[in-house]
């Protein structure tokens, strides 16, 4: 029989033992701290069809959109978590309660060019909150509060959240007389990537004036706390009802985030961000690790109002965020962030000598019902080959189980990590590792 070279696809991702116990912890403390504050768990088919995950139509992303035809059935692989929210909220309007707050965190699919630390299959971890014709910018202010929580719990501090609001920007602009704000925008986006000269070179190509470039590189160059670039705002340009909203919106949500518990120092009013330009229509931010911006927003989201109109009449105005686990781990990594401890997925392995396979494994089920994880060794071989294996799998106790241990209802306990060896009866031990 012929073999196949075992491989996975390019863009796709598998992790060894060690990194993936890593992978689960950021993920469950994650998950640990969105239900800490009150977010249903949701989960969505992976497969969609084609018509609903693709209704809005047109982009760069349907371009990267994994797509399937099953008989006369048209589906496609969803490519983020927002999009089927925006079905599953239309879908069983009349069967939630809102405001509807849920997190997701699962698979998503994009047939991205392959490069590192970007992939095909990565996961997201979302949380959003969604009203009925109607959300308070309170859920605004508590969306951009999770991030500080949800990386100190993660272990990472140092962080600065970049706010900005969509009426901002759009006000600005028609105050200078700009009227193509969606391509403004758009190469606005680029400024942290391209630089002023190109921004400015490109707002040539559109037919930008001098005095409005000097005007655009003061207002992205605003210095100060979030309040102080808000009040030099209002003294740039002549004030008109987009950028008044936007202003007053942005100081209220900020003023909510101190209610939260968020210090003024994780929060910067980045006049450049933008994001999703036809998408957002409030508050945007993305998130920066202090020290290594190089690594880009690792956390980023905002509000929008119109969630679900390509499958409802009703409008479902919503908040929301996202943390792309998988780029963020491998980022992680090469940063050296985050260390790999040799750790396994249990706190015992039974090492029992040979005839007494079956007193180990009702020692196991016995330490298992006292909380403590534990499993049995039940292959044959010397002692030298058992101790190889409980290395191999980072376990950091091991009992061995013969005839003086049964008889004396006692075991021979050996912790991995220091080497040391004691005698703990059978009814001790479970004390004994907690």
């Amino acid at each position: 029989m012929s073999q196949v070279k075992a491989s996975i696809l390019p863009g796709f991702i598998e992790l060894l033992p060690e990194e993936q116990i890593l992978f689960e912890g950021l993920k469950n403390t994650i998950e640990t701290t969105y239900k800490k504050a009150g977010f249903y768990p949701l989960d969505t088919p992976v497969l969609e069809k084609k018509e609903v995950l693709l209704a809005k139509g047109g982009g760069e992303t349907e371009k990267q959109v994994y797509e399937l035809t099953k008989g006369k059935t048209d589906m496609a692989m969803r490519f983020d978590l927002t999009v089927p929210l925006a079905r599953y909220v239309a879908q069983h309007y009349n069967d939630l309660s809102f405001p509807f707050r849920r997190y997701h965190i699962a698979k998503v699919y994009r047939g991205e060019r392959n490069q590192k630390g970007r992939y095909r299959e990565f996961y997201q971890c979302d949380i959003d909150i969604v009203g009925d014709e109607k959300l308070d910018l309170a859920n605004d202010a508590e969306v951009i509060s999770m991030i500080q929580e949800v990386f100190a719990a993660m272990g990472l501090e140092e962080i600065t959240i970049h706010v900005n609001h969509r009426k901002i920007l759009s006000g600005f602009f028609k105050a200078l007389g700009m009227e193509d704000l969606t391509e403004v925008l758009r190469i606005l986006d680029k400024y942290d990537k391209i630089g002023w000269e190109a921004v400015r070179d490109q707002l040539r190509d559109l037919g930008s004036t001098e005095e409005q470039e000097k005007k655009l590189y003061e207002f992205i160059h605003l210095t100060g706390s979030p309040e102080e670039k808000l009040h030099a705002l209002e003294d740039l340009v002549a004030m008109n009802e987009d950028l008044k909203v936007g202003l007053d919106e942005m100081r209220e949500i900020l003023s909510l985030t101190k209610a939260y518990g968020l210090e003024e120092k994780y929060l910067d009013l980045d006049l450049k961000i933008a994001r999703g330009l036809d998408y957002y229509t409030g508050v945007v931010f993305e998130t920066s690790l202090n020290g290594h911006e190089q690594i880009g927003s690792v956390c980023s989201g905002g509000r929008y109002d119109h969630l679900a109109k390509h499958y409802s009449k009703k409008d479902l105005p919503g908040v929301g965020m996202s943390i792309g686990l998988s780029r963020l781990f491998y980022q992680l990594q090469e940063e050296d962030l985050i260390s790999m401890e040799k750790k396994g997925p249990c706190q015992i392995l039974v090492l029992p000598m040979d005839g007494f396979v079956k007193e180990a494994i009702d020692l196991s089920c016995r330490l298992k019902n006292q909380g403590i994880s534990s499993f049995v060794y039940k292959e044959h071989g010397k002692m030298k080959k058992m101790f190889k294996y409980a290395d191999g799998i980072h376990v950091p106790y091991v009992l061995i189980l013969g005839e003086e241990e049964v008889k004396n209802q006692s075991v021979s306990l050996k912790d991995m990590r220091t080497g040391a060896q004691e005698q703990v009866a059978f009814n001790e031990i479970a004390d004994h590792i907690k």
